[in-house]
């Protein structure tokens, strides 16, 4: 496979000729092994270094390259687990799902208060709440750090539960009865703290989704979990109908 030589001509600019033309070779198969470097680019398409890396800087935006400053670029990884919108999951079954051991280490299961969280799920300031705190794992990586307060009237019998491998639902509903059913979810872009970033092992420039989610049992709010979970290991999905069929709420 050879590259295609840039057109000085034309009104496209080069650098968005190289992107095209890289995008293209990436298509048919190459650089499966090594992308390479700014100076091979600059040699092989005959072109600026600047010229270079603003092609890499749009492939890096566009999620095809991971293109960090003093490393060499490499193809970005397929995103490992999909989540549809619109239905409300466990992020235990995704990751079994896409085929993958899901594993947790707690990091906090106690009883406490909490005015703000309480207020969220409708409750006295004061009203005790089981906090339980994970970090999430899927084939032997970190993947998300995993927070939730539930009412402590509901959930009390989960403390002494072992959740390294299993769902928070179905503990929830086999020991106590409860059965999330329905759930609203807030979705936002974040830049993680170096904090966070060594403990879900996430590469400089990867950012994360910040997910917030209510939960509801019977009508009733029983949950309020946040989740900071790698962007670059989860990808949430949809089908999209004609004009009519549907309307997205953002």
């Amino acid at each position: 496979m050879t590259a295609q030589a840039m057109d000085r001509t034309s009104r496209v600019p080069v650098w968005r000729q190289l992107r095209e033309d890289l995008v293209r070779r990436l298509a048919e198969g190459e650089f499966a092994d090594q992308f390479p470097g700014e100076l091979a680019l600059t040699g092989e398409y005959r072109v600026s270094r600047h010229t270079v890396r603003q092609a890499l800087s749009q492939l890096r935006a566009d999620g095809v390259v991971l293109a960090e400053r003093g490393r060499q670029p490499r193809v970005a990884p397929p995103t490992e687990i999909e989540q549809p919108l619109g239905e409300l999951y466990s992020l235990f079954a995704s990751v079994e799902q896409g085929g993958q051991a899901q594993d947790s280490t707690v990091r906090a299961l106690d009883l406490r208060a909490d005015g703000v969280i309480a207020g969220r799920l409708g409750l006295e300031a004061s009203t005790p709440l089981v906090y339980l705190e994970r970090l999430r794992g899927a084939g032997g990586e970190p993947l998300a750090v995993d927070r939730v307060w539930l009412p402590a009237e509901l959930a009390a019998p989960i403390l002494d539960a072992d959740f390294a491998h299993t769902s928070l639902y179905r503990v929830l509903a086999e020991r106590a009865g409860v059965t999330v059913d329905h759930s609203r979810e807030e979705i936002r872009p974040a830049v993680p703290t170096r904090a966070e970033r060594t403990l879900l092992n996430c590469p400089a420039g990867v950012a994360a989704f910040s997910i917030h989610r209510l939960g509801h049992a019977d009508g009733r709010p029983v949950e309020w979990r946040h989740t900071l979970i790698r962007g670059d290991r989860f990808a949430l999905t949809t089908d999209l109908a004609g004009a009519g069929a549907f309307q997205l709420a953002w």
